[in-house]
Parts: structure tokens; C-alpha cells; sequence
């Protein structure tokens, strides 16, 4: 087989010389030209098999050889090498039939892969003599990448060209600028199928039964599709009609969401975006509409970040268990249960796990484990998965960081550091402490401020304080209660330290909550 390089810069050529496996292809004739002139002089007399070819060259381009290369109706496959992601150069490799479009850099598995796969159809073209076909069949595969690239670009501006107003009114009889339009967004988070041949099947089925609108895949989301449906008197309900299809014919689930009809798809789909991020997905709705928006304020793990470390380094998981158990309560009494609050809460677990990781210098080199399965057979959101999951990290976390604390030997601060942190409700003096750990009191007192940046009495105080913000939210419980409880027996004396560290008295902090 023989295959030419078109290229004006030598250096490319000589890369794709280097980079290819011929060998491997039965390639043992290659040839080169630095524009498409030279390049129809070699192509002409000696009929390569495959051909590379840049877009921007002197005398003769890229596209002017696609051009002629269309015209000659010649059997070979085209490979367009370019450094420029641009849709004119792609909808011309598409339109003169071009087999592929690879940018530079090339990398060379996407070189080798690309050239395997266009051997092969050149070999199964030549053999079965259905070039035409195949032909075809490559155009259809590629086009929808086209499609696909336009409308998720009018996803984000309200700039359309006239030559892409023209494409698709020709294509959808549709003048695209002046039509009413709906966008629906389907998430395929809930889906658990293979995503890609979900996606396709979705576009299939509404090809099939849907005559005014169009499936395309957006390529600015991941695991992301938009129904944009046209001169439909009512398009939610036939957007609730093409959902139930989904999940009836193709078993698959979707979280769908609308946004108002109106002429831009940028405003209606930016609306549809909006909802799917905000709304309560524990309402389990088959379709959410713009009224359906939530305008809930997030919870925060990070506020809890302190509880969190002393209930995760006490290495107990019934007592994470516990502090978790009060964190999941204030989210479902105060907060939406939302995409948005989900990728915020995943987004925060993974920086806080990361600093106590490089805290205990832990050297994790396995992946850990990453709960993303919160949706029901159903395709809805589960509250109870949810709580699992995230359960789990935090499970397997505390195994990690006990597993560390225990095969290294503590040194004598952080031993007494948890001391504290476990017998903070009892009378401890700085004199007991050194009997404890052998130590004089002078050694402890130095080297723990400068371990903590705190004096151990400041930070026995600071403990305190912050239980006793955890009980004083307990509206049963008495300010003496709550005294006792950390390790004061004087109710006043409690006070007075309580408003020294938070500015205010127990009373006034507990108003406030």
C-alpha cells in the first residue's frame, strides 16, 4: 500500500514519518509534497491508498485538495492533519468526505489508531466494492459531530451565521432564528448504563418520534444531552411524553429539566441549566420546570471541618457516625437536596480529606473509594444512598488515618494533645499531665506552643468552647447542664469564659442559633 504526506512545514512530515507504524498497516510506499499542487501531481500518478493532508498551505490548500479530491471521486481514505480546532476547516473535511480530523500536536496513538481504522475500510472497500457505502457510512457517522458542535456553541451566544441559519433550515425546515424553541437538558447522571450508547440510543429514539425538535449531544457537559423541541403547542408535555419513552423502550433513566419557551436557546437553555442545578431532586420529578428553581443557601462541610477532625483522628467511626448523623439532619431540614449542594459537598470532603491525609503524612497510592450511586432503580434521588455513600468515604477514611496513627510511634505532644481532646470534661491540671507522661512541666509547656501555637490551657479553653457550642443548640438543655457537661462547676465562671472566647454570653450565643 502507499500513502502520501501533504505538509508545507518539513518538520510535520518528517514527525508523521516517524510516528506511524506503516510496517504494522502494509504501508511500504510513502510519499511527500508541501502543498496540495505538488501533492495532485504525486496522487495522480501513483494512486495512494491513504492520504494526510495539513489545511493551511501555500499555492494549493487543504481544502482546495479535498475539493479535487471529491471531484476525482478517487478510492483512497483522507486523513486532515491541522493545527486549527475550527468548524469551517471541520465542516469542509466533513462535506468533501474526509475519513478523519486530527489536531496537532499529533499524538501517536491517536495517529496509529486513526490509521489502522482507515486501512481497515480502505481494505474492506476494496474487498467487498461498496466504497460508495461505506462512503456513507462514515458521513453519517460524522455528522451528527457537526450538529452536535453548532447547536451546544448556540447553547452559550445568541450570534448565529447566516451560512448556519441556512444548514439548518435545510436540514430541520426550520428558520432556527425566529421559531419559538424549548431546550430540555437530560442528565445522565442517573444512568447507569454505558453512557455513550445511552446517549445515542436517546438521540435515536427522538429522531423516531419527535419531528419538530432535535437531541443533540452537548459538548460543553459531561454526560450532558439537550431536546430542543419547536412549534410545539405544548412542550413540556411532549417532553414528559419522549421521557417516559426513554425509560419505557430504552430502560434508562434521566434527570430531565425545562427551561420557558422563548426565541434564544442560549436564554432557555441557561434557564433548563439553572433548574437542574438548583432544584430538590428529593421531589422526583419527571420533568423540572423553571418553577421548580431552588433558592435554598448551601450547606457548607467546611463549617463543620472542626467536629468533623476531632471525630475522624479519634479513629471511632460510631462517633463520625454520630457527628454525621447531625450534619445530615441540617441538610434536609434547611437546605435542598441539589446537584449543586452535592458537587459542592464532594468538592469539600475531598480538599478536607486531603489536608488530614498530608497531615498524619499518610502515602496513600491506591485510589480511594468515591460514593457517587445516590440514585434508586427508579432513576430518582435517594436520600438514604446518599447518606451511605458519603458514610463510606468517611468510614474508610478513619481505617486509613487508624491504620497510620498506630503502626507510627506518637510522640508526646500529639499523645497528650488527644488526652485533652478525650478527658476534656474532668479537672486537668498541667501538673497531673506531667506526671502522666513523665515530663516536666516546664518541657510541656514550651514544647506544646510550639507545637500548637497555643498555650495547653488555650487550647484545653478552646475545646471546651466548642462542645459547649455543640450542646448549647440543644434548646433543652440548662446553661449549668452545659457547664458541667464541659468540664466546668461553676455556671458563672462558665459564662464569663464562654463570652471571653465567643463574644458572647451562652444565653445571647444560643439566640443567635
Amino acid at each position: 500500500m502507499k500513502a502520501i504526506i501533504v505538509d508545507d512545514e518539513k518538520h510535520v512530515r518528517e514527525g508523521l514519518m516517524l510516528l506511524a507504524d506503516w510496517e504494522k498497516h502494509g504501508i511500504d510506499h510513502i510519499m511527500e509534497a508541501e502543498d496540495g499542487e505538488e501533492a495532485a501531481a504525486l496522487i495522480k500518478e501513483h494512486n495512494p491508498e491513504i492520504i494526510f493532508t495539513d489545511m493551511r498551505m501555500p499555492r494549493r490548500d487543504g481544502i482546495s485538495l479535498l475539493k479535487w479530491l471529491h471531484a476525482e471521486n478517487t478510492a483512497s481514505k483522507t486523513i486532515v492533519v491541522s493545527g486549527y480546532d475550527d468548524f469551517e476547516y471541520m465542516r469542509h473535511a466533513i462535506t468533501y468526505k474526509s475519513f478523519d480530523y486530527i489536531l496537532k500536536p499529533i499524538e501517536p496513538d491517536v495517529l496509529n489508531e486513526t490509521l489502522e481504522r482507515a486501512v481497515h475500510e480502505w481494505r474492506e472497500q476494496a474487498i467487498s466494492k461498496s466504497a460508495q457505502a461505506e462512503e456513507s457510512r462514515v458521513i453519517n457517522e460524522v455528522r451528527p459531530l457537526y450538529w452536535d458542535q453548532l447547536f451546544s456553541a448556540l447553547c452559550l451566544k445568541k450570534e448565529l451565521s447566516n451560512d448556519a441559519e441556512e444548514k439548518i433550515e435545510k436540514e430541520y425546515g426550520v428558520h432556527f432564528s425566529s421559531v419559538k424553541k424549548t431546550a430540555i437538558v437530560l442528565s445522565l447522571k442517573a444512568c447507569e448504563e454505558d453512557r455513550e450508547a445511552a446517549a445515542a440510543s436517546i438521540a435515536g429514539l427522538c429522531s423516531e418520534h419527535l419531528k419538530d425538535g432535535v437531541c443533540f449531544k452537548n459538548v460543553n457537559k459531561e454526560d450532558e444531552l439537550v431536546l430542543l423541541l419547536w412549534k410545539e403547542k405544548n412542550p413540556l408535555a411532549a417532553a414528559e411524553e419522549f421521557i417516559r419513552l426513554v425509560k419505557q423502550k430504552l430502560k434508562l433513566n434521566v434527570l430531565a429539566v425545562a427551561g420557558s419557551t422563548g426565541i434564544q436557546l442560549n436564554e432557555t437553555y441557561g434557564e433548563a441549566e439553572a433548574v437542574l442545578l438548583t432544584h430538590d431532586l428529593r421531589l422526583k420529578k419527571t420533568l423540572a420546570a423553571p418553577r421548580d428553581k431552588g433558592d435554598k443557601s448551601l450547606l457548607h462541610l467546611f463549617d463543620f471541618s472542626n467536629e468533623l477532625k476531632w471525630a475522624v483522628q479519634s479513629g471511632s467511626i460510631p462517633q463520625t457516625e454520630a457527628q454525621l448523623v447531625k450534619i445530615f439532619a441540617k441538610l434536609e431540614q434547611q437546605h435542598h437536596l441539589s446537584l449543586e449542594q452535592i458537587t459542592l459537598w464532594e468538592k469539600q470532603f475531598e480538599l478536607l480529606r486531603s489536608n488530614w491525609i498530608k497531615e498524619y503524612e499518610v502515602s496513600h497510592k491506591e485510589g480511594f473509594y468515591s460514593g457517587k450511586a445516590y440514585w434508586d432503580s427508579d432513576g430518582h434521588f435517594s436520600m438514604a444512598k446518599f447518606k451511605e455513600e458519603k458514610t463510606k468515604e468517611f468510614t474508610e477514611l478513619i481505617t486509613i488515618l487508624s491504620t497510620v496513627k498506630y503502626q507510627k510511634e506518637k510522640n508526646n505532644m500529639q499523645q497528650i494533645e488527644e488526652y485533652l481532646q478525650q478527658h476534656y470534661q474532668e479537672d486537668i491540671t498541667l501538673q497531673e499531665i506531667a506526671d502522666k507522661f513523665y515530663l516536666s512541666r516546664e518541657y510541656i509547656s514550651r514544647k506544646f506552643k510550639q507545637d500548637y501555637q497555643t498555650t495547653l490551657t488555650d487550647y484545653l479553653t478552646g475545646i471546651r468552647m466548642e462542645k459547649a457550642k455543640s450542646l448549647l443548640e440543644n434548646p433543652y438543655l440548662k446553661i449549668y447542664e452545659v457547664a458541667y457537661g464541659v468540664g466546668y462547676q461553676n455556671e458563672k465562671y462558665f459564662s464569663k469564659v464562654f463570652k471571653k472566647y465567643t463574644g458572647q454570653t451562652p444565653n445571647e450565643y444560643r439566640q443567635t442559633k
